[in-house]
């Protein structure tokens, strides 16, 4: 079949073949509950960003500007709470992990659909719970909910706990279906080394989900039994410690700094290929280096703690350890130029995110090599240097790989186009605004700026004005982005099966696929984005 036919053919897909609001609300397509996903996470982005516009907004002049204290300390932590645990750690594997793994495996549905739906659901249920606590009186200890006070402060510490500790459950099983459905669905010729990159990607974030989500879940509970019945469990007055609250907290929430940026590594491979007109150079390396991170980052959990007071020695083995995880991520980096090295590059707009990706995961990644030494990082810890490296090599990261997705899956998705030149326009300012945003804050830090201060001396100010012009910039391009993606829900031209000439294996369905996935099933013979044949590949 000629796939420039396919988006044309009048057959049924995921999209119209039931169009009740029953039947998005039970649905066990894999492909809309990707889809409900996405709509969720995008309103939790728009939630963080604007908390974020306010701080920006706040932090204008070196006094009080439009809050006062308590307020700012509250706004920072709903900022923390709303971008970490609602967007950016199920962003990619929930939204667009469940609409393409599947695809890409060449299976008609994920191995539990039913746990599937109930994801959405206890999502839903955990975030509405943590929104309630938002509307309630906020919380003010920061996203990571620090013993003794989060035991103490008089805010909605409790809701917020539990909402976050609901949510968990829909990682693991997001992660447990992800895994399963690997192992037993995959179609003929699927062997292991030809699954995708994106998919390996997955594998390894739903390991890191089932093993270290659990702990988080437990210390979250221990911390709201420590409020609700007064239980000495971290809270020194009543004979606990809250060093092991750093311990429990840091061993889930270090590998999850990898839930988030693993899948984006996988998203960044996926599109490179496309993009580049290659096979990826280093398939292997690629893939041995995501478990590399993986396992890696289950021991480096003390590099959050060089200033608790843990032993010399002990920060010195956490320390190389977490320099190792920049050896593994300096693969992938390397072979990614690799592959675009030679190639025909077709610098559409995904491939343009793929580039902020590589400038902001490189940057971000040495500042990382830098506080993972001990003298550094004492001089760095608690600045404004930790919050630029933080959002440059994960919010940065995370951002760019996400929007590389949207608009690279967008005709997969919907089977609409979307304008590219407006998409340019959005893709510059965003990676620009980005830049701006957080490049002042680096030097903040290492002036000596604190960070959830709402207060600075004078002559920071203009480090503070560069940062929320970037932060305006940004807004701009995210609203652009809402303006032409909505556009082309009506009026973009429909997509043919493979718009971008991918030879990932999703494409070989029709775009947006049917409710089945495939016409028949299919078989994959090639290599995944094997460019070396002229005609374009089958589709299913």
């Amino acid at each position: 079949m000629n796939p420039s036919m396919a988006g044309s053919l009048a057959e049924p897909d995921y999209l119209n073949h039931e169009t009740t609001v029953r039947s998005w609300l039970l649905t066990r397509d894999h492909k809309r509950i990707g889809v409900m996903f996405l709509v969720l996470v995008i309103f939790a982005l728009l939630l963080g960003g604007t908390f974020a516009m306010l701080l920006r907004i706040e932090l204008l002049t070196p006094g009080p500007t439009i809050m006062g204290p308590m307020t700012y300390n509250r706004v920072f932590t709903l900022h923390g709470v709303t971008m970490v645990w609602l967007f950016m750690i199920p962003a990619i594997p929930s939204a667009f992990g469940n609409f393409v793994l599947p695809l890409m495996l060449g299976a008609k549905e994920v191995a539990f659909p039913r746990l599937n739906l109930a994801s959405v659901y206890i999502y839903a249920a955990g975030a509405a719970l943590t929104l309630f606590g938002m509307v309630w009186s906020g919380a003010d200890t920061g996203w990571t909910f620090y013993t003794p006070y989060s035991t103490t402060s008089p805010t909605a510490v409790t809701p917020i706990l539990l909402g976050v500790f609901i949510i968990g459950f829909s990682t693991i099983i997001t992660g447990l279906n992800f895994i399963t459905t690997t192992h037993t669905l995959r179609a003929p010729g699927m062997h292991w080394s030809r699954i995708p990159l994106f998919v390996w990607a997955i594998y390894g974030t739903s390991v890191i989900q089932v093993v270290a989500t659990p702990v988080l879940a437990m210390v979250l509970v221990l911390v709201a039994l420590e409020r609700v019945a007064g239980v000495g469990i971290f809270d020194p007055t009543r004979g606990g410690d809250p060093v092991l609250f750093q311990h429990m907290f840091w061993f889930y929430s270090h590998p999850a700094v990898y839930i988030m940026v693993l899948p984006a590594m996988g998203v960044i491979s996926e599109v490179v290929c496309a993009f580049s007109r290659k096979n990826i150079f280093g398939y292997r390396m690629i893939a041995a280096s995501t478990f590399g991170i993986a396992f890696v980052g289950f021991f480096s959990w003390g590099h959050h703690m060089f200033v608790s007071g843990q032993s010399t020695f002990g920060s010195g083995i956490f320390g190389v350890l977490s320099m190792l995880v920049a050896i593994f991520t300096a693969i992938k980096i390397f072979n990614w130029v690799a592959t675009m090295y030679g190639g025909a590059i077709d610098l559409k707009v995904p491939l343009l995110y793929v580039l902020g990706f590589i400038f902001l995961l490189t940057f971000g990644g040495m500042t990382g090599v830098a506080v993972a030494t001990t003298s550094l990082d004492v001089h760095w810890h608690d600045t404004y240097f930790i919050v630029a490296h933080f959002h440059y090599i994960m919010v940065g990261s995370v951002l760019m790989a996400f929007l590389a997705a949207l608009h690279y899956w967008w005709p997969k998705m919907f089977g609409r186009l979307f304008p590219e030149r407006w998409a340019f326009v959005a893709a510059c300012t965003i990676i620009f605004g980005f830049i701006v945003t957080f490049l002042p804050q680096f030097l903040l830090g290492n002036m000596g700026m604190p960070r959830r201060y709402y207060q600075y001396p004078s002559e920071m100010q203009w480090l503070n004005v560069l940062s929320t012009a970037g932060a305006s910039l940004l807004a701009f391009g995210f609203g652009l982005i809402g303006i032409y993606l909505l556009w082309s829900l009506r009026y973009g031209k429909v997509s043919p099966a493979s718009p971008w000439g991918s030879r990932g294996y999703e494409w070989f369905s029709a775009s947006p696929p049917g409710p089945h996935n495939f016409r028949e099933p299919p078989r994959f013979e090639r290599e995944v984005h094997d460019y070396t044949v002229s005609e374009a590949p089958h589709v299913y």
